[in-house]
């Protein structure tokens, strides 16, 4: 059989048999992978450190004649040691990783396999807000899926300003001009980083933005709730 080559990032794995372990992958051109590693949980076994969790892996395997294959070889390619080293990365670390293998498809886009080894890039950075990571991975998934929300105009089509208060409309994912809104402009401003392509690196050097993510936080976790049943 064919042997096909790329790279991947654990999701999940599931002991099978006295010695196996089935492997799902998420990949930059092949999607998901359900891949069998055969004798991995033997001592001597090889191919045990080049499937490990947060980490990208270079992949040998064939396909299977079903939906799993057998992975063939296995190389770390790059491990972000320094998550393992703080209990709250670790845990905010599984969570993305299971946010990520609920929300992609058997199929999905290479951005997500990007996103997640920028959230891992992020997560080995002691100095950036585990905070702020979780709620970047959050608004960027809501961006792949495409529910991002208007961060231009309100929800009668005016411009958003800097004096005005808003609440927010989930329905139609916009804000709603209100004397006694909960959010500001400042708000308004952090969700337009949060939902751009730039790192949780950069946004973590706006001053004043870990009190303005605890205040989006709810916000966010509402619209994942609504558009990504999470």
């Amino acid at each position: 059989m064919k042997q096909l080559v790329t790279q991947g990032i654990v999701l999940s794995r599931t002991d099978y048999g006295e010695a196996d372990r089935i492997v799902t992958l998420l990949t930059p051109e092949q999607g998901k992978l359900r891949l069998m590693v055969r004798g991995v949980r033997r001592m001597k076994s090889k191919m045990a450190g080049g499937i490990e969790l947060f980490s990208v892996s270079d992949l040998t395997y064939i396909k299977g004649k079903g939906e799993i294959g057998t992975l063939i070889s296995a190389r770390l390619n790059k491990y972000y040691r320094e998550i393992v080293k703080d209990i709250d990365r670790v845990q905010l670390g599984y969570e993305l990783i299971k946010l990520a293998n609920r929300v992609t498809e058997d199929n999905p886009e290479a951005e997500y396999f990007t996103l997640l080894n920028e959230a891992f890039q992020a997560l080995n950075d002691p100095t950036i807000d585990p905070e702020l990571i979780r709620a970047w991975f959050q608004c960027r998934l809501l961006k792949q899926a495409g529910h991002s929300p208007n961060l231009k105009t309100d929800s009668d089509d005016q411009p958003l300003t800097t004096t005005a208060k808003y609440n927010f409309d989930f329905e139609n994912m916009a804000f709603m001009p209100h004397p006694a809104g909960n959010f500001t402009a400042d708000d308004i401003k952090v969700l337009r980083l949060l939902f751009s392509s730039h790192s949780p690196a950069s946004i973590g050097r706006v001053q004043g933005v870990g009190k303005l993510i605890n205040e989006c936080a709810p916000l966010i976790m509402t619209m994942m709730h609504n558009h990504l049943r999470v």
